[in-house]
């Protein structure tokens, strides 16, 4: 019977082509070519001037865009580097597949049918929702694959499509707004009854989402196929198709909406574009409430291991309370601090929701580890985020608040250890009388622990037992050999 070593081996060391900085290199070179290539594309078709406008006109609609699903990630927010790579990929290697693409089957269709007005319209319609739709969808399954820590739910797989698809039209945006002006200059066309400003009206105004519609359908597969258990392999594939196939059916709805009759377009974009829209805002803001749900019903049980405060869940449950906090830690710490408790808000918010994954049996080999990861990043910023913390906590609970001593002053915290509390379940707390929402039934007893608390908090029944946080034989490394002192 094979036994595994007492001490971890060292693993064989990567292959060139498996390190880190040569994958970077070779995705950074790839969209690097591609922003060359679709540039020298767009400007060859529209002229220099052309492309000028289409530009400045084409990026208004980006900033409130990015803004918007900035705010919708907020709660648990990916990494910066993972947005970058799906608006580049949008913009650049999604748009040229695009172009590349529908411009031979167009030009393959009008040669073999002799009817390039015919064409043009099945391109429309047909090719070029398939083509697009799978361009974009390229970037979501990309991070879904080789990001999947960062990619736990509806709301990443909103936010990865959205992104990848407002790069996408932006790209598109100055192309057809570069040609609208090309057409202008030809016509003498200007002001209101331009081609230009018929165009900017409908594809900025009227329908600056349409791209990020179609696309969301896509990365809401990939978001619930993230939710499905690992047992589930055929759910796991079929979803993100479904949303796929979605994308690309309402993609070529919206597109063949001009070829319905001269009010079609006013028809599809009323009874269609714009409910959809709406139903699809709600369900992304409601899937963000749940998971701020999530943080206050699940972070209790590291209250009651010791590594969370009492106060933490209301406050990291709450928008308001987490901005109160970096605030607070801003200006009184600086701008260092303030990172450092919006890194912990982030910590703690993957906590909870890797919690729940454990609890529902939807968690990874990975849990244990993940877990104690996010503990440990937690147990760093403790002496900056709970200060800033409880004070978002008292600022946002309805009145009367309890006295809660020694908080505010960052540091140790006088009168209070997070961590140290007195054995034999309730016994030596003292009961309040009327408190806020978040606060606890009993009043810490002041103790001193020089480390932090054992890592065993409340089981989840949904892991099997080698993934239990309180099987210790789980973990890579030993629990902690020595006491490590309260400062930072």
């Amino acid at each position: 019977m094979a036994t595994c070593p007492p001490y971890p081996t060292n693993p064989p060391p990567p292959h060139w082509w498996q390190r880190a900085w040569v994958r970077y290199g070779a995705l950074t070179t790839l969209l690097a070519i591609s922003g060359l290539v679709i540039l020298a594309l767009v400007r060859e078709q529209t002229g220099t001037q052309g492309f000028l406008v289409g530009l400045g006109l084409a990026v208004l609609p980006v900033p409130l865009l990015l803004a918007a699903f900035h705010w919708l990630d907020r709660v648990d927010p990916g990494p910066w580097r993972n947005l970058l790579f799906c608006f580049a990929w949008g913009a650049c290697a999604a748009a040229l597949i695009a172009i590349i693409a529908n411009s031979f089957a167009t030009r393959w269709i009008a040669t073999a049918t002799a009817d390039p007005a015919g064409a043009d319209t099945l391109g429309a319609t047909v090719i070029a929702p398939v083509v697009e739709e799978s361009a974009k969808a390229a970037a979501v399954l990309l991070v879904f694959l080789f990001r999947r820590r960062d990619f736990t739910g509806i709301v990443d797989g909103v936010v990865v499509a959205g992104v990848t698809a407002t790069g996408f039209a932006f790209t598109e945006n100055i192309l057809y707004l570069g040609n609208a002006f090309g057409t202008d200059q030809l016509t003498g066309d200007s002001g209101f009854a331009s081609v230009t400003a018929a165009t900017f009206f409908v594809r900025v105004v009227m329908s600056p989402f349409a791209h990020p519609l179609f696309t969301v359908l896509t990365g809401i597969g990939f978001g619930i196929a993230a939710l499905s258990t690992g047992r589930h392999h055929l759910r796991r594939a079929l979803l993100p198709l479904a949303g796929l196939l979605l994308a690309m059916g309402m993609h070529a709805l919206w597109n063949g909406s001009a070829a319905f009759g001269e009010y079609g377009f006013l028809a599809v974009y009323g009874a269609f574009m714009v409910p959809c829209f709406g139903l699809l805002t709600w369900l992304a803001i409601w899937t963000r409430q749940r998971e701020l749900r999530t943080v206050r019903d699940e972070l209790p049980a590291y209250v009651t291991a010791g590594w969370l405060t009492p106060a933490e869940p209301y406050a990291l449950g709450s928008m308001h309370a987490r901005s109160l906090a970096r605030r607070h830690a801003h200006r009184h710490a600086g701008k260092d601090a303030a990172r450092a408790v919006a890194r912990y808000e982030s910590y703690a918010t993957s906590l909870a929701l890797l919690r729940q994954r454990g609890r529902k049996g939807r968690a990874g080999a990975d849990f244990a580890v993940r877990e104690r990861e996010l503990l440990d990043a937690l147990w760093q910023r403790r002496e900056v985020a709970r200060p800033a913390l409880d004070h978002a906590a008292r600022a946002t609970a309805p009145p009367p608040v309890a006295a809660w001593p020694g908080h505010g002053v960052y540091g140790v915290h006088a009168g209070y250890v997070p961590h140290g509390y007195a054995s034999g379940g309730h016994s030596g707390y003292v009961p309040y009388g009327r408190t806020a929402p978040w606060a606890p039934a009993f009043t810490p007893v002041r103790a001193h622990h020089p480390g932090p608390p054992a890592f065993t908090p409340a089981p989840c029944p949904g892991l099997a037992q080698a993934q239990h946080p309180a099987d210790r034989s789980a973990y890579p490394y030993p629990p902690y050999a020595r006491p490590r002192p309260y400062g930072p």
